[in-house]
């Protein structure tokens, strides 16, 4: 067992009070967004094993076999294929959809063979792997996710009154649901963008009058207010407006699949994520947004959000999804019950996110039983890598993360 030595990343949609508030620790008064845990080039974990801090990445990279496991060292390759992290939005995130592996792949080769620099800032793809998703919420979090119905879509445009906005409503109610839908964002992302950004100031202040109005969208219509402050004059508004708005309970969680337009809006949670950042953006943001790239990535069809609540199997509570690259359960640890053993055979991450858990080595644990014996405390906020070859049971009182993969 590795206590985890994790990076801040420091964005300027980050909350700074949320992560500092369950580490326990001073805020800096700067955006603290993301927590990572994992082996992420970007901002690996470091680790202790008695010679100095060591990069996750760089430890498995030294023996993948013993460190993630064989089957899933044969499965995902020599690395960790998730990254784990706590999330704290304090302001809207860009509205964003995600490639599917094949999409991915192809792209990142075709940008690769025209020598597109890696870092230039009209680069869509940094690798050539998938991006699934999955938040599960720690506070109240707002968020939008895939697309309304397309009579939901254009009942609420229309009650806002605002005459630029009426032919997107006359498309909505004309054309079919995927016809209707690409043609209207597609309008909305190449519009004149002086008109455009009248139309979202009109918007804005119709959505600020609606929200004060009980009725089915008043909570849509507070949340698209809300980030036209943050965004003015942003064609992403608009965009957002097609989207279902959802607002998450602490411990429900959202799967989120290639194709499918996305924004996370306010709250703390758990994300976690196939190792890639692949972003393909719609709106909220200053970067680059390639409109004929997105049209091409873009899942248009309505998909009401399916919220996941975790199923319980002998006190393991999991977040079902359809990938394999990471999966998601967690632990209510209750102060003097049994403890918990952990299944062993692949890598894996534990995070404490309340209370405290006490993880302890089972015997035999461990390249040639080393850590046998060994115990390694997590208070709030703490989190351990247990390698593939360690059995580990959990005792505690809090609540305790699991994140692994399928194989």
């Amino acid at each position: 067992m590795d206590r985890l030595a994790n990076t801040v990343r420091p964005y300027a949609w980050g909350s700074t009070t949320a992560i500092p508030q369950l580490l326990g620790t001073e805020p800096t008064g700067e955006p603290q967004a993301e927590l990572w845990m994992g082996a992420h080039p970007g901002a690996p974990s470091r680790v202790e094993r008695g010679s100095g801090p060591a990069a996750l990445s760089e430890v498995i990279a030294a023996d993948p076999a013993r460190e993630l496991g064989a089957a899933a060292t044969a499965r995902f390759g020599p690395r960790l294929p998730f990254l784990l992290k706590l999330l704290a939005a304090g302001s809207p995130l860009s509205l964003q959809v995600h490639p599917d592996l094949a999409q991915a792949k192809a792209a990142f080769a075709d940008e690769e063979d025209r020598g597109v620099p890696i870092g230039a800032p009209h680069r869509n793809y940094k690798d050539a792997n998938h991006k699934p998703e999955l938040i599960c919420a720690l506070t109240p979090f707002d968020g939008l996710c895939g697309f309304r119905r397309e009579e939901e879509a254009a009942e609420l445009l229309a009650a806002l009154e605002v005459d630029s906005l009426k032919p997107y409503v006359d498309i909505l109610h004309a054309r079919p649901e995927k016809d209707a839908l690409r043609e209207v964002l597609t309008a909305v992302l190449t519009a004149d963008q002086a008109a455009m950004a009248e139309s979202v100031e009109q918007a804005a202040a119709a959505a600020e009058r609606l929200a004060a109005v009980e009725g089915p969208h008043q909570h849509a219509y507070a949340a698209y207010a809300a980030i036209a402050r943050h965004y003015p004059g942003d064609p992403g508004v608009i965009a957002a407006m097609l989207l279902n708005y959802i607002q998450l309970q602490p411990g429900e969680a959202l799967f989120l699949g290639a194709g499918v337009p996305h924004a996370y809006l306010g709250g703390l949670g758990v994300e976690i994520m196939a190792n890639s950042d692949n972003v393909l953006r719609c709106g909220l943001t200053p970067k680059h947004v390639d409109v004929p790239e997105l049209l091409r990535i873009v899942r248009f069809e309505p998909t009401a959000p399916d919220v996941l609540r975790p199923e319980a199997v002998d006190g393991e509570e999991t977040y079902e999804t359809p990938i394999d690259e990471f999966r998601l359960s967690r632990y209510a640890l209750a102060g003097g019950a049994a403890p918990r053993r952990i299944p062993s055979g692949t890598p894996q991450i534990l995070l404490c996110t309340a209370g405290t858990a006490l993880l302890r080595a089972r015997p035999g644990s461990g390249e040639g039983g080393s850590r046998e014996g060994s115990e390694l405390p997590l208070t709030q906020g703490e989190s351990a890598f247990v390698a593939a070859d360690e059995e580990v049971e959990l005792t505690g009182e809090g609540t305790v993360f699991r994140a692994t993969v399928v194989v």
